[in-house]
């Protein structure tokens, strides 16, 4: 039995405008104080409830079954794998690694512009192995340690720090969720997504020219801040790069899911964990003990559970036939390059993992070039506007009245030619890939 076209069926139908509902919701998350997790696990439960309804009718249950069966493959290897790297991001935190980075950032004793361009810097390379999200709250931090008194600064600011965050994402394989997506899914080698660095890094540097004239001239006071990490630090931030290793070792040279490898790394973690727990008692040193399974516990599960909705949802209408059609009409109708682009555009408006999930389950024939190239926009079109990435709606929370979505629009027109040129920049740079 093969696969049905449902999208003029009434199940596909109601299945499409339960999805458009429960998104609204999502868009619309700080007006109705309703995490984002909630409306779409709703959504994606409705909507395999009415595909398993349709499919029963037809006696061909045990095809949306397997149907199910691989998108909680898919699934389940994300989950794994954030679920590790959120951790050790946690125990980071835990022992102050990004408060002894703030605090020596803010001792340097550095100008206003000379700030703008470190931390601008800093949030690109950082966003290539943190998240975004983290990277541009740490960042975020330490502008507005040293610049509350110059709302202009900040805001100039922190529009450069979520461009920089959101392009240092995409070069990156851990970088951001939709590039740890295409690179689970096989479609480009790990050390493909480093052709896009220079793209990404223009992403950045365009805007970021733009923005340096507006910045002030003049040098913030001085402050002084003592913060000593906790111990094992050091230790805490090399299990980590020797995770991320792990992952690439078990992808390449296994043929096994790099997720196995984020598990081994949380053994790492473990182990060390128990160590500085027996060390911390010996000694009376509570700073030492470290209890990892507490960092888990504080992983954040409405970011996790968003996933599940949004993959099962937009799975669900790929089952459907939707996202054929969508298929149909962008990457056959409209060519690869200009659907790319195109979604790349929307993620300023729409998030970019259900766009990217979609592209993944419509699965065009494209040239690695390509792959790249909508890694590439999906990644940083959602810096036009600052509610188009976490990055954005995050820091607008922390920088509340500083920060805005006025005062990013303000610069969107700067957002916009980097997003031009870095697609440019691709397309020059890597044409032997298309």
């Amino acid at each position: 039995m093969h696969d049905l076209d449902l999208t003029t069926h009434w199940a596909g139908i109601t299945s499409l405008i339960i999805f458009v509902l429960a998104y609204v919701l999502v868009v619309f998350e700080e007006a109705t104080h309703m995490r984002k997790s909630k409306p779409v696990m709703m959504a994606a439960g409705l909507i395999w409830a009415l595909i398993g309804v349709a499919y029963a009718m037809q006696g061909a249950s045990e095809v949306a079954h397997a149907h199910a069966v691989d998108i909680i493959e898919e699934y389940g290897e994300l989950f794994l794998f954030l679920l590790v790297a959120i951790t050790y991001v946690n125990t980071l935190e835990e022992r102050r690694a990004f408060e002894v980075l703030r605090a020596a950032l803010v001792g340097r004793g550095l100008s206003y512009r000379q700030l703008f361009l470190l931390t601008g810097v800093l949030s690109f390379f950082l966003s290539g192995v943190l998240d975004n999200l983290t990277t541009a709250l740490v960042m975020g931090a330490v502008v507005l340690a040293l610049g509350r008194d110059n709302a202009r600064f900040v805001a100039v600011a922190c529009v450069s720090v979520v461009v920089a965050a959101n392009a240092g994402g995409a070069f990156s394989p851990f970088g951001d969720i939709t590039t740890l997506m295409v690179w689970q899914q096989g479609k480009l080698e790990f050390f493909e997504f480093f052709n896009l660095f220079l793209p990404s890094a223009v992403n950045w540097l365009v805007p970021a020219g733009c923005m340096y004239w507006a910045i002030p001239v003049a040098k913030p006071a001085a402050r002084t801040e003592v913060v000593v990490a906790k111990p094992g630090m050091w230790g805490v931030v090399l299990l980590f790069a020797l995770t991320i290793v792990t992952a690439v070792l078990f992808k390449n040279f296994l043929a096994l899911p790099p997720a196995l490898g984020m598990m081994l790394g949380l053994g790492y973690l473990q182990m060390y964990s128990f160590y500085l727990r027996k060390a911390g008692n010996r000694r009376g040193d509570h700073d030492m003990v470290l209890d990892s399974f507490t960092q888990v516990q504080r992983v954040e599960w409405d970011t996790l559970l968003f996933f599940f909705g949004i993959i099962f949802a937009v799975g669900g209408l790929g089952v459907l036939g939707y996202l054929t059609l969508a298929s149909q009409a962008l990457y056959v109708g409209l060519g690869p390059t200009a659907a790319n682009v195109i979604i790349g555009g929307l993620s300023a408006i729409v998030d970019n993992i259900p766009l990217m999930f979609a592209v993944l389950t419509m699965d065009p024939a494209m040239s690695d070039g390509q792959w790249l190239l909508i890694t590439l926009t999906a990644g940083v079109g959602g810096s036009i506007l600052s509610v188009g990435s976490a990055a954005g709606v995050e820091l607008m929370g922390q920088a509340k009245g500083l920060y805005t979505f006025s005062s990013h629009l303000k610069w969107s027109w700067a957002v916009g030619l980097g997003y031009g040129a870095a697609i440019l920049c691709h397309l020059w740079l890597n044409a032997a890939l298309f």
